[in-house]
């Protein structure tokens, strides 16, 4: 298996640039993965396909989809790849390499670990600030647009949101200067990741289920029900961070009520 990752490697850094593959090489990675998980929500949705482990019982019209689509395109041409295409010398000037060889699995999981664990800190604060009233306002509040989100719905948001929690993306890779073949799986996890949290759906085979502390659907759907001061739920992909400090206590308490059978008739105030 290793050998035919870097035969497949080998092709492609003797047929593009270093730089080719990390702006336009990365741009069209993340563009194929989030549309490809994300899309397929759409159609659940549209068609009424499992609609028992749909988180709610309201959906998105189709041009309120279309919407989300059209503007994600326009974001993530304008905003997404000029910011791979300028960021790349900041990469290359931590360390960020492509050449052979590989890096070993145990260098590539103990930075992806660690990725998991900056973003989630970074993400949660970035999340917090964003919740004030003036910067909710006038910024996140284009991403709440969706109080039923789907899984496109995910990387919806302001221009200043998307360069402002990106932040909290890259700065794992820019601090430890990784092989390029890691800041892809970092990218691709991450985009799965926050896809499967706005998805709308809780699956009985969701991660949420069998990884401790991992968010999930359920976890950030609820956080897109509720008003912004009131929502908690502010994490991104491990939630130790809204329970070490407390704002996930409405969250917690509605899943109590569920579990001893308690009828969820809280409404959106």
């Amino acid at each position: 298996m290793a050998s035919v990752i870097e035969s497949g490697w080998l092709y492609l850094i003797t047929h593009f640039s270093d730089f080719q593959l990390a702006s336009l090489g990365s741009f069209l990675l993340h563009e194929s993965v989030f549309f490809l998980s994300g899309l397929p929500f759409i159609y659940l949705e549209r068609a009424g396909l499992l609609s028992k482990y749909k988180i709610q019982t309201k959906n998105n019209s189709p041009t309120a989809q279309e919407k989300c689509i059209t503007r994600l395109l326009l974001y993530h041409f304008s905003v997404n790849l000029p910011l791979m295409i300028v960021s790349y010398p900041v990469f290359r000037f931590m360390g960020m390499r492509s050449s052979l060889p590989l890096p070993s699995w145990k260098v590539v999981l103990t930075q992806i670990i660690f990725y998991f664990i900056l973003e989630d800190f970074v993400f949660y604060w970035g999340h917090r600030v964003l919740h004030t009233k003036w910067l909710y306002k006038h910024v996140h509040s284009v991403h709440h647009e969706y109080a039923t989100p789907f899984g496109l719905t995910s990387e919806y948001a302001h221009p200043a949101e998307i360069l402002f929690l990106g932040f909290a993306t890259i700065v794992g890779p820019a601090i430890t200067g990784p092989h390029l073949i890691t800041l892809w799986l970092w990218m691709v996890l991450r985009v799965l990741e926050t896809v499967e949290a706005h998805c709308g759906y809780h699956f009985p085979w969701s991660l949420s289920n069998f990884l401790p502390l991992y968010g999930g659907s359920d976890f950030h759907d609820y956080h897109h029900r509720l008003l912004y001061t009131k929502s908690g739920n502010y994490s991104s992909t491990f939630i130790y961070m809204d329970w070490i400090f407390g704002t996930d206590k409405g969250y917690r308490k509605l899943k109590a009520l569920k579990h001893d059978g308690v009828e969820d008739d809280w409404k959106q105030t």
